[in-house]
């Protein structure tokens, strides 16, 4: 049952906090993105962690730059980026202004909005993959650049935002590797997922480059 707390938006300190915490906690919370055809909502299922400036696997590692700009900026806002010239991601900025780390959003349940979400995602085969996959979920709730450095602490009326939800149990939370991370970042088990989710999505191991001759 959905109760009134359920449908709270985060507080700006659920955010202000180290990244290892708030990765976890954001299993079972609840997404939502306000578009003019109506809202999306997705249940997150798995996220991954980075560090800032403390961690090679992250877009912050060598400093600031325009790109990562919102990672050093406070919490709780919606760090967007563009990869393989193809898709977006989705982070939330967590920790104390200025450290720069922050949680990719890798997958989640549509629980509201799923036939918006399957324009974006014709090539679902089912429901269970509208947002399987960071690059999928970004897709279905139709977010891209513009969309970077969105306050997700705002209230129900912004763009973005992260409501209360319903926390996964900890006995549900498992964690392991990050998806295609190389070298020394690749070794942290900073990626946590609710075990036994249909949502959840595969894990693949970063593939080495091949060496040019």
């Amino acid at each position: 049952m959905i109760t009134p707390a359920d449908r709270t938006p985060l507080p700006r300190g659920f955010f202000d906090r180290p990244v290892l915490e708030v990765a976890p906690d954001l299993l079972g919370r609840t997404l939502v993105r306000t578009t003019p055809a109506g809202p999306i909502e997705v249940r997150l299922t798995e996220v991954e962690a980075y560090a800032g400036e403390a961690d090679p696997g992250s877009h912050a590692f060598r400093g600031r730059t325009r790109r990562n700009a919102v990672m050093f900026g406070p919490p709780g806002h919606a760090y967007v980026y563009f990869t393989y010239g193809m898709w977006h991601c989705l982070n939330m900025v967590c920790g104390p202004e200025g450290f720069a780390s922050g949680v990719l959003l890798r997958a989640g349940e549509i629980v509201e909005g799923a036939e918006l979400a399957r324009k974006r995602r014709f090539s679902a085969r089912n429901d269970k993959e509208l947002a399987k996959g960071p690059a999928r979920l970004a897709t279905a709730l139709d977010i891209d650049r513009a969309l970077d450095g969105t306050d997700v602490c705002a209230g129900p009326d912004a763009p973005l935002s992260l409501l209360h939800g319903t926390p996964a149990p900890s006995d549900q939370v498992r964690n392991g590797p990050r998806t295609g991370v190389s070298g020394e970042g690749g070794v942290h088990p900073w990626r946590f997922w609710i075990t036994g989710d249909p949502t959840v999505s595969p894990y693949r191991a970063h593939a080495p480059r091949k060496r040019r001759t």
